[in-house]
């Protein structure tokens, strides 16, 4: 049957995912939480960041890409991936300039979460202390290239949910940034608050004006529960309901 369940592990857990589904959706279902930066459950997957990396059947693939398959060996949770994720977000520290104590976005921040998810307390490479420009020229939202970290989810959204191609990337290599559709200034775009891109940024890169401490310090996202909470406490729940059956 087109709709019969596909069945394969994670870390040794049985998963039943549905035809169609990647693996990090399918982990997400079940439960599991996968590491991830540039994934949005409302954007089509990308692979740029790779901190979802897992390895399957003995190969590393990124889990927001990788289509389920029958009988599929996933590994997740190994030392290996650990080190592997945590030197991916440490060099993403470095690449830029991401002061939390100071940034609008801590507590609500991704990359920050993912830091203390893993233990980072010190990045164990240099600061590159780049110098990349602040766009604060649109009316209700502004643009840090400092705390960019390529994630391409502004680009994705505004092409692919507002229909506006806002954003896009330019360069390569070191040189490699988000640009905007216009001369010269963020003002000059389409781009209006209510825009998914307006929302969708990990970091304190794009953020909008004047309502940066409407949620005070302490009460935000990932000031209590590390990221990915969510999604284990699904299966903690599942177990729950079944131990009481």
């Amino acid at each position: 049957m087109m709709n019969e369940s596909i069945t394969f592990t994670i870390d040794g857990v049985e998963v039943r995912a549905q035809p169609g589904q990647t693996i990090l959706q399918a982990a997400d279902a079940a439960g599991l939480y996968i590491p991830r930066l540039c994934a949005h459950e409302d954007l089509k997957p990308h692979g740029s960041c790779r901190i979802c990396t897992v390895m399957v059947n003995g190969r590393p693939q990124a889990a927001c890409t990788q289509p389920v398959a029958a009988g599929l060996v996933v590994e997740n949770d190994t030392a290996e991936l650990r080190e592997h994720r945590k030197i991916l977000i440490e060099m993403l520290f470095v690449e830029g300039n991401h002061y939390c104590m100071f940034c609008e976005k801590s507590g609500n921040c991704e990359l920050q979460a993912l830091g203390y998810r893993f233990g980072i307390t010190a990045p164990r490479f240099p600061y590159l202390w780049p110098e990349r420009n602040v766009d604060a020229s649109h009316p209700d939202i502004f643009i840090d290239r400092n705390r960019c970290v390529l994630c391409g989810r502004c680009v994705r959204a505004s092409r692919d949910v507002d229909g506006k191609c806002v954003f896009e990337f330019v360069g390569r290599g070191p040189n490699k940034r988000v640009a905007v559709n216009a001369e010269e200034r963020l003002a000059d775009t389409q781009l209006d608050i209510a825009d998914k891109a307006a929302d969708v940024c990990p970091v304190g890169a794009i953020l909008k004006k004047r309502v940066g401490y409407a949620v005070p310090v302490g009460q935000r996202r990932y000031d209590h529960a590390p990221i990915g909470t969510d999604i284990e406490k699904t299966r903690m729940e599942t177990q729950s309901d079944r131990g009481r059956g």
